[in-house]
């Protein structure tokens, strides 16, 4: 099959997509499949890189490490439940599909789906206001609303390169602990989560706390927040597991998806 046969075989939707697939598969496929559409529809896209991973449930591996992650080659709006590639912590893929893995994305995500058993779902984007903080010294700053709900969850990781080598998975987990949002030093933004809202939910959270440090230095000097205001706000926030992790949150944003196409549920 050449690309072009692939691409037009994107628009060939059929309501027997899913037949081929064990139910709790296919519900995980739909999910990632919307969530791929929402961040194209946010403009978190990086024309066709950077990637959304989540593990298979065990009910469907029976307790083998298998992901789910975007075919290579594809823009995130061409991304349907039925073509995400399933694949094995190498980055081996396990589905018959024409499309290709790009190891440099699945690297960082391998490493932290084998060290942190949480890590259900990984996301990393490159949007401009995400690296311009990554690229800036002293990072993310406690200046607004949503820095304030992010207190002491935030890990920085240095820069090495391009994210091919696997030797740098120990380090990048040493640089994370246990927190959920990461800033990578010099390239972009990183999330993980027990479920996939729930890391929604938080680099929504960072996201927004680096597009308004980015606004807010282009004028002049930030008021601080101060770290008992900060560390009260986390504990109000509502995107977090004990309040919900980010369930109405993504759901809502699924159905603006649908309304405006479905198609990724193909």
């Amino acid at each position: 099959m050449n690309a072009n046969q692939k691409i037009a075989s994107l628009d060939a939707p059929s309501s027997l997509a899913g037949a081929q697939f064990h139910p709790d598969e296919w519900a995980a496929r739909v999910q990632l499949a919307a969530c791929y559409r929402i961040f194209a529809m946010l403009g978190w896209v990086e024309m066709i890189y950077n990637h959304i991973t989540v593990r298979l449930p065990d009910s469907v591996t029976r307790g083998q490490k298998e992901f789910l992650i975007n075919p290579f080659g594809l823009h995130y709006t061409e991304v349907t439940a039925s073509n995400l590639l399933t694949i094995d912590l190498a980055g081996n893929k396990l589905n018959d599909s024409p499309w290709a893995v790009n190891p440099a994305g699945f690297t960082v995500h391998a490493a932290i789906h084998a060290g942190l058993p949480d890590a259900h779902c990984i996301m990393h984007t490159h949007t401009t206001s995400g690296v311009a903080v990554a690229c800036l010294e002293g990072g993310l700053q406690q200046t607004n609303f949503y820095t304030a709900q992010l207190h002491d969850m935030v890990a920085y990781h240095d820069f090495e390169g391009i994210t091919i080598h696997a030797e740098e998975g120990p380090r990048l987990l040493a640089s994370m602990g246990n927190k959920p949002a990461v800033i990578l030093r010099n390239h972009g933004l990183l999330a993980w989560g027990k479920t996939l809202p729930q890391t929604f939910a938080v680099l929504w959270t960072l996201q927004r706390a680096c597009d308004v440090q980015l606004a807010t230095f282009s004028m002049g000097r930030a008021i601080p927040v101060s770290v008992d205001v900060a560390a009260k706000c986390t504990r109000d926030a509502l995107q977090y597991p004990d309040k919900g992790g980010g369930e109405d949150l993504f759901n809502a944003m699924t159905r603006l998806v649908d309304r405006l196409d479905n198609s990724y549920q193909h």
